[in-house]
């Protein structure tokens, strides 16, 4: 399986950005896939409502084609870690290839692509700093994939 997160807004060095490398890099080639990032910007000015709607043509382009889609928002499906782990086993075992992890911007989502999504994720009912959520999603895939696995990471 390949699994790539897509987000708005371009990150820069610094303890949030080390922490995602930090699980991104722990996935490696396991039974989930290498964790790859790309970001996409809309540098224009543009209204609220319009640069949601560009920001979501922009994620949704970049999404790898036939990519199982997963839109992170406040608003989406609160899972356990198990929980999380299991659906990602149960795709990985039905043959799913790719995995999209689409995170948006200030503006939040435009409602196109929980639309697209097979899932629409929520990190908890806070919202999160954008880089934040970059970073626990990266901790919480290198967790499923410890727990899909028998390692001891996620009782550590």
């Amino acid at each position: 399986m390949h699994m790539t997160l897509i987000a708005v807004g371009r990150s820069k060095s610094g303890p949030l950005r080390e922490i995602y490398d930090h699980y991104a890099g722990r996935l490696g080639h396991g039974p989930l896939g290498p964790l790859a990032l790309k970001e996409v910007e809309e540098r224009r000015p543009l209204s609220p409502e319009e640069l949601k709607r560009r920001e979501a043509e922009l994620l949704l382009g970049a999404a790898p084609k036939g990519a199982r889609l997963v839109a992170l928002d406040e608003a989406g499906k609160v899972m356990t870690s198990a929980g999380f782990a299991g659906l990602l086993g149960r795709w990985r075992d039905e043959g799913v290839r790719d995995i999209a992890f689409l995170v948006g911007g200030a503006e939040g989502l435009d409602g196109s692509v929980p639309e697209a999504a097979a899932l629409t994720l929520s990190l908890g009912p806070m919202t999160w700093p954008h880089l934040l959520a970059r970073a626990l999603l990266a901790e919480q895939l290198y967790r499923a994939q410890s727990i899909l696995t028998g390692h001891p990471y996620h009782r550590e």
